[in-house]
């Protein structure tokens, strides 16, 4: 399956909406697609998995990569994902205690940076 990438902006934060798989034949594209937002000067991204049928180590490695370059450039990484499957990954890598992951584009863009970590708000 292919990858699509699609950037909008929401209340100061830059939305990348993901879907399809991210794999390692899809994730360099990923990842470039998140440097070239970086370099651009972007600071609070959030990425949006809600299309995203399969994730795996790569795609995993590529999120992390990414969050440790907006923290070096003082920016907020967030996820939105609310796909149990994609959830589960999170937890069982432990990766739910590393990124803000929300269940909407909107509660991850009203978000005040660093008030929710680990799975986010849970109301």
């Amino acid at each position: 399956m292919e990858l699509s990438l699609a950037t909008r902006t929401v209340a100061e934060h830059t939305v990348l909406e993901v879907g399809g798989e991210v794999d390692v034949y899809t994730a360099p594209r990923l990842r470039e697609r998140l440097v070239e937002l970086v370099d651009a000067g972007a600071r609070n991204v959030v990425v949006d998995l809600g299309r995203v049928d399969f994730l795996d180590s790569t795609g995993l490695g590529v999120l992390v990569g990414a969050l440790k370059r907006l923290r070096a450039a003082s920016g907020t990484f967030a996820l939105v994902c609310a796909k149990e499957p994609l959830l589960k990954i999170f937890r069982i890598t432990a990766l739910d205690q590393v990124f803000p992951i929300y269940p909407s584009v909107e509660a991850a863009t009203s978000a005040t940076p660093g008030e929710h970590r680990g799975s986010g708000p849970t109301a």
